[in-house]
């Protein structure tokens, strides 16, 4: 299959050099010529399906034409060697828990599926470059951990990220370069895109990217919607209404991939925080980014989201986003008034970006509708937050015990390309 740029100025590129570039040429983001629509069977057969089964199979929709299928088996099975349970927490209201993987976020299907996709391409010694609100770094550098020819800097905003996020990738060493920018998480994307339009950079040495703008990054998590789905069909026929706390946009676009391939979702709500730049699109039909505001869900503090041009390269106009997807934004205050109270009437315990998916559902669903929301990771990666707003001393899961006894190890920047370029260029 190929891939074309969103900015329409580049040529089509084969999956392997849509992943190992990361960016295309235009500066434009890869999408895949088509989107197939998978058979009725499918659907049908999917609730007696295991979470691989159905992930390879969606897999091979997309990848099928480029990887053999031993390997693609191999990459999808070592990828989702975790559970992904979907928990009732209301009559109507289910959680789908993203955070059962090795580092407790979403983020950990996706890097670890681009991690092992990018070994079987890789040819020579690449360099990927990421920027991280939170989870994205962790997973990538753990996902990418030791693995041959490939060298990880991952930037992030100083004072910006929680203490145990940090720790899962400041502490790793090896082949993971954690780099502290002084500025905001678009700050550090702005600087990661720069990297790759520099042309003097690009020839000294090979750069890709591990966020959600590498089709290898967001399309595997198109997997787990389908296994939501899968499950919820055990459970209720009312329609689905799937609820996506959203930052970059990455997450949500793979659901709506998984909708138009035919996966039965009625509709989706974004739910934002205080970085409400898409609610607001949907409400006048202008984006208009503005200023990064730090939130509780510091995930989803980003204001000018990339894969924004994704989902209207998707959709084609104003008119048929909003036919398909509805937007919500809350408040630090109402995200921890959410975890409060969803804790004492329902002893479910949210972390700030699953309050802003569940409140969400608990205002918007209609009576003939069941609504399923992105628990995308665990409440004790936001321990000092959640402890304080539940006056209590939530346990930390062994797997953040381990990385919170390495030494911190970080490359100190100035919000500079300058500076950043010859940082590259010197290591």
């Amino acid at each position: 299959m190929k891939y074309f740029s969103t900015s329409k100025k580049a040529p089509e590129a084969t999956l392997q050099e849509a992943v190992v570039r990361g960016l295309a040429p235009d500066k434009g983001l890869y999408m895949p010529e088509r989107i197939k629509q998978l058979p009725q069977e499918f659907f049908e057969r999917m609730p007696s399906m295991t979470l691989q089964e159905i992930a390879y199979y969606v897999a091979d929709a997309f990848f099928g034409e480029d990887v053999p299928a031993d390997k693609l088996r191999q990459i999808v099975y070592d990828t989702l060697n975790f559970e992904i349970p979907l928990v009732k927490v209301t009559e109507n209201i289910y959680s789908l828990e993203l955070f059962h993987g090795p580092t407790l976020a979403f983020k950990d299907v996706g890097a670890r599926f681009m991690a092992r996709l990018l070994a079987h391409f890789n040819k020579e010694q690449v360099n990927v470059l990421v920027a991280t609100s939170g989870d994205t770094g962790s997973a990538v550098a753990n996902g990418f951990l030791g693995v041959e020819g490939i060298h990880v800097y991952v930037l992030y905003p100083k004072g910006k990220v929680s203490r145990l996020q940090e720790a899962q990738f400041t502490t790793l060493g090896q082949n993971i370069t954690a780099i502290e920018v002084d500025g905001t998480f678009d700050d550090c994307q702005a600087l990661v895109k720069n990297a790759f339009m520099d042309t003097e950079l690009n020839a000294h040495m090979r750069l890709t990217s591990a966020n959600s703008i590498n089709v290898a990054r967001f399309i595997p998590q198109s997997f787990y919607y389908f296994w939501a789905v899968a499950q919820l069909l055990n459970h209720s026929q009312l329609s689905t209404v799937v609820c996506v706390p959203s930052g970059n946009f990455g997450n949500i676009t793979s659901g709506l991939f998984g909708k138009r391939m035919g996966l039965s979702i009625k509709r989706f709500i974004a739910a934002n925080n205080r970085n409400d730049v898409f609610f607001r699109y949907l409400q006048s039909g202008d984006y208009e980014p503005h200023p990064t505001i730090a939130t509780y869900a510091n995930a989803m503090d980003v204001s000018d989201p990339s894969n924004f041009v994704r989902l209207l390269e998707l959709y084609g106009s104003y008119e048929a986003v909003k036919a398909d997807i509805s937007g919500a934004t809350y408040t630090d205050k109402q995200i921890a008034d959410t975890i409060r109270q969803c804790y004492k009437d329902n002893n479910y315990l949210l972390d700030p970006h699953g309050a802003c998916g569940y409140r969400a559902l608990q205002e918007g669903l209609q009576p003939d509708e069941v609504g399923i929301f992105l628990e995308t990771a665990h409440p004790a990666k936001f321990k000092d937050r959640v402890d304080k707003i539940l006056n209590a001393d939530i346990a930390i899961p062994a797997k953040l015990q381990a990385f919170m006894k390495g030494q911190k190890q970080t490359v100190p920047m100035a919000n500079n390309f300058a500076a950043f370029k010859q940082y590259l260029i010197r290591n």
